[in-house]
């Protein structure tokens, strides 16, 4: 298969990130550390003098690939007041695609690339900043039909740039694969923590590490949690039926079949299967969805191809 034309590579364009709380900022903060001319923006004043303090120049003048890291209710608002060069890449960090895509990628077509790491914690703002929150970690970057290939690129490059691995999908993929591994989490999450409140101090007293580990991201802040699986309603819907249709099965066809899938992969932050095949893959937009749609990742980019891997089997 060719590429479907040659992409040089070029100069790393600036960095520009609105939005400098937990994602924001541990991004910005990651991006200067990897040596990118990283700028940004924040309405909260403490945030900006947090991420000033980590090299990142301040301003409201915003060039190279613009993210957009707030929350989804903010998203179609954030720049509002913010000069936006009318060559610059925007892309995202929200945990939903497909409304945004509709919003933000209708105002800025081509220009616009929806992306996603799946990483964070139920920690939020300028406090809870990592440098280090996206190694390893996965980062989906949608490649639609009328996807600007360049400037896909432009965007896989500042997540590979912080140490994360690119997983090529489209916005409605990524919506349906969220839903099944972080949207039905957190509402498990909450039923499982409420459902431990009504049992009685006892049960909370007895709490241990399958309580703990099952019940983390239900610390996370409400409102981000209700504003990412009411806005990714539909297949949050559908993954949390076939939970559903899981758990009326018999218990122990169910725990084998858990079993299963959790022992064929990893877990954690670089979740993934225990046996990998390395590859090369044209930077052409079918073979780039076939790598992530096969549970593949980018890992580096070359002048005219870029190499990642694939499970075996």
């Amino acid at each position: 298969m060719t590429a479907e034309f040659p992409v040089p590579t070029m100069p790393a364009p600036p960095v520009a990130v609105v939005g400098l709380g937990q994602l924001g900022g541990s991004l910005a903060a990651a991006l200067v550390g990897a040596g990118r001319q990283v700028s940004g923006w924040d309405v909260d004043p403490a945030a900006r003098a947090a991420a000033e303090s980590r090299g990142v120049q301040i301003t409201r003048e915003l060039s190279g690939v613009v993210v957009l890291a707030v929350p989804l209710p903010a998203m179609t608002t954030a720049l509002d007041g913010l000069t936006v060069d009318p060559d610059a890449t925007v892309t995202d960090l929200g945990s939903v695609k497909t409304s945004v895509l509709r919003t933000v990628g209708a105002a800025y077509g081509s220009r616009f690339v929806g992306g996603h790491p799946m990483c964070g914690t139920e920690r939020s703002g300028h406090t809870a900043v990592d440098p280090d929150l996206f190694t390893g970690a996965r980062w989906a970057v949608c490649l639609e039909p009328d996807t600007d290939l360049r400037r896909w690129l432009r965007v896989a490059e500042v997540a590979l740039a912080v140490g994360a691995e690119v997983v090529p999908v489209t916005a409605a993929e990524h919506d349906a694969a969220v839903a099944a591994v972080s949207q039905v989490p957190h509402l498990l999450a909450a039923a499982l923590a409420a459902a431990a409140g009504d049992a009685g101090p006892l049960a909370l007293s007895l709490a241990a590490g399958s309580f703990r580990d099952g019940t983390r991201v239900a610390g996370s802040d409400p409102d981000f949690v209700t504003a990412m699986v009411e806005g990714n309603s539909g297949p949050t819907a559908a993954a949390l039926a076939r939970v559903q249709e899981r758990l009326i099965r018999p218990w122990p066809e169910l725990i084998a079949a858990g079993h299963t899938v959790a022992a064929a992969h990893t877990t954690g932050r670089t979740a993934g299967p225990t046996g990998r095949r390395a590859l090369r893959a044209p930077l052409d937009r079918a073979a780039l969805l076939a790598l992530g749609r096969a549970g593949g990742v980018v890992t580096h980019r070359r002048a005219a191809f870029v190499e990642g891997w694939v499970p075996e089997g």
